[in-house]
């Protein structure tokens, strides 16, 4: 067990921030998840944006309906298997959280059905482990956990969480370890964070993140260590705290350590490792732009230490997704319209591209090992659909 960074030895308690409230206070805003990484929170009524027009660039992509899945789902997850399967799980359909998973295969470009969760989940996290398996964690309550089988498409439970907070971060550590790291429960806001072990399946208290944080965004730097990025101590009410602060952690040493904080406090926004190894991160909710939500990018670079702008966005987004296609540039998409943009990293900048055919809030995309993204879910329809380069 890592030991705590507490002056005593002992657990340090969650740092209560109250007056938590799950709408956010600007008119107009919506809420989400997590993610990849994933909230459970509600969503509020979003000020209707002008409808899309049919981008003229629609040359850098397109997108084509694909099958649908068994059941609509809002604020699931999707995971990439080894064999080139999508495995989705959980999620919502009209309001109820969902426990059934389904496979997309895409020599068929069906979804099959597989085993259920133990529990129901929505805004949960699922990490691909180096064995295959996939570990679930939160949106559900309580401090269960359980493994996907990719052999025999079965869920089990796994040891127990020692936290049973919401909107935490998890990331796989490379070595069959997943960090869990902070979360929100009751309207506090906590700084732990955990260790699970894929060996012996269970969970141990970790040090603490150097400021709590719910919603943040971890991505994984190309010298091992993870960068934890933004979040919130809530999104409204007194206490409501967006953050801008930056941390390392180091799996080496289990220990975290201050970075260069963001130009703009974030959360609920998007992060991706850019092939060059640094790392974008763009969207998100601010409480200080027209609607909350921002237009704004920004990029990290391992090598300066240092955050740099990165254009804007034709839009503000938050619940979005983005994912970086085989030739390194970035398609984002969604965040409650059609709309879908395209990131460059060589020119730095934003381009409209053809509209996705619904829109979609909340969903997931994932890069398939034919080149092709599959989205998912953020709709009441069931429909995925492909963006094809």
């Amino acid at each position: 067990m890592l030991p705590t960074d507490s002056p005593t030895g002992r657990r340090r308690p969650l740092r209560p921030i109250f007056g938590f409230a799950v709408a956010l206070a600007v008119a107009g805003c919506s809420l989400f998840s997590s993610p990849p990484t994933p909230s459970p929170l509600p969503s509020a009524t979003r000020t209707p944006r002008p409808t899309p027009v049919e981008s003229p660039t629609s040359g850098l992509g397109t997108f084509t309906i694909a099958a649908s899945m068994n059941t609509s789902r809002v604020g699931a997850t999707a995971t990439l298997l080894s064999d080139g399967e999508v495995l989705i799980a959980g999620g919502t359909s009209g309001g109820q959280k969902l426990a059934s998973a389904e496979l997309f295969v895409p020599r068929s470009g069906t979804f099959i059905s597989t085993g259920a969760m133990t529990v129901p989940r929505a805004g949960h996290n699922a990490t691909l482990l180096p064995n295959g398996n996939v570990l679930l964690t939160g949106g559900s309550g309580d401090n269960s956990a359980e493994v996907y089988n990719s052999s025999n498409g079965t869920f089990t439970r796994t040891g127990a969480l020692v936290d049973a907070f919401e909107q935490r971060t998890a990331i796989s550590l490379g070595d069959g370890r997943v960090l869990v790291a902070g979360g929100s429960l009751g309207g506090q806001f906590a700084s732990n964070t955990e260790i699970y072990f894929s060996e012996n399946g269970k969970f141990s208290r970790g040090r603490y993140l150097i400021e709590a944080r719910a919603n943040a965004r971890a991505v994984p730097l190309p010298d091992g260590r993870i960068l934890i990025i933004g979040g919130d101590q809530g999104v409204s009410g007194r206490y409501a705290n967006i953050l801008n602060s930056v941390e390392f952690f180091n799996p080496s040493t289990g220990r975290f350590t201050a970075a260069a904080s963001m130009r703009d406090a974030r959360t609920h926004f998007a992060a991706v490792l850019l092939q060059d190894g640094r790392v974008l991160v763009m969207g998100g909710l601010n409480l200080t732009v027209p609607y909350g939500i921002l237009k704004s990018a920004e990029i990290y670079d391992p090598g300066t230490a240092r955050w740099s702008v990165a254009g804007s966005m034709s839009e503000g987004r938050s619940d979005f997704t983005a994912a970086v296609l085989d030739d390194g540039r970035v398609l984002v998409a969604g965040g409650g319209d059609r709309s879908a943009e395209m990131f460059d990293p060589k020119t730095g900048t934003f381009e409209s591209i053809a509209l996705m055919n619904m829109p979609r809030e909340r969903q997931t995309a994932t890069l398939l090992k034919d080149t092709r993204v599959l989205l998912t879910g953020g709709s009441e329809d069931p429909a995925a659909e492909f963006f094809n380069p």
